[in-house]
């Protein structure tokens, strides 16, 4: 009789196939798909097959290993930064008067306030170490070559929001720290050629942090940046569905 440890890699289960046997997906998808995709909408678009195209698409075998999913932990990290973001927004206040009252009213009167910011705080830092692994690991791996050097590139742009999303979330507390932390990283915008001076003050919104700093900051961190993200993530992941995942070297 055979070994079932000496199988080939060929004859493991499909990755969406673990996933659904282990969440147990199948009744939930088809109660969804029951009251959903067999209706109207079913008749004129044909989601259902083109759901299942998708579901039942199959994963290398190469992929499903933990630095090939940081990509996907990334993504994680995103959507619980854009729950949490969406419920501190409740209580937060950004003026330069009541921006650090509100943050001190989240942490100690609103029920699991501090788990929320907590959340928020240390899902932005993984968040980061998740996207810089997945840049490292593409980058050694070579997967930048061509057919998928626009993918690398929308990857790049994705980090550099992601350390802009970070930047601009630090002053939101309005506190010394995120003040002074703020204007050292402000300030090295000065040392860039030609537009350095009218980069500072475009980011500051004058010489010095200030309420107007405050505004632009949460303006970008809250309206501008989720948008774009979320633009950028669907041409990542359109890229990468009809690409594939290139192989391991």
């Amino acid at each position: 009789m055979p070994d079932p440890n000496n199988q080939s890699k060929d004859s493991r289960p499909r990755f969406g196939q673990w996933l659904q046997e282990r969440l147990a997906l199948g009744p939930w998808l088809r109660v969804l798909s029951s009251a959903f995709f067999y209706g109207v909408l079913e008749e004129r678009l044909s989601l259902n097959d083109a759901l299942q195209k998708q579901l039942r698409k199959p994963v290398p075998n190469y992929s499903i290993r933990y630095l090939w999913c940081m990509g996907g932990i990334s993504l994680f990290f995103f959507c619980l930064q854009t729950v949490t973001g969406i419920l501190l927004l409740m209580y937060y206040k950004p003026g330069p008067e009541v921006a650090y009252g509100s943050v001190k009213h989240i942490m100690n009167e609103v029920p699991l306030g501090w788990l929320l910011r907590q959340m928020h705080a240390w899902g932005s830092q993984l968040m980061i170490i998740c996207v810089l692994v997945h840049m490292a690991r593409v980058f050694f791996n070579k997967a930048y070559r061509p057919p998928r050097e626009l993918s690398w590139v929308v990857g790049s742009l994705l980090m550099f929001i992601t350390l802009t999303f970070a930047f601009t979330g630090y002053l939101l507390p309005w506190d010394q720290l995120s003040y002074w932390a703020t204007t050292v990283g402000t300030e090295s915008a000065r040392s860039v050629p030609i537009i350095g001076n009218a980069l500072l003050l475009l980011m500051r919104g004058g010489t010095m942090v200030s309420d107007v700093t405050l505004s632009r900051f949460f303006a970008l961190h809250v309206s501008v940046l989720p948008w774009v993200t979320w633009v950028f993530l669907l041409l990542h992941f359109i890229m990468i569905r009809r690409q594939g995942v290139s192989r391991p070297l």
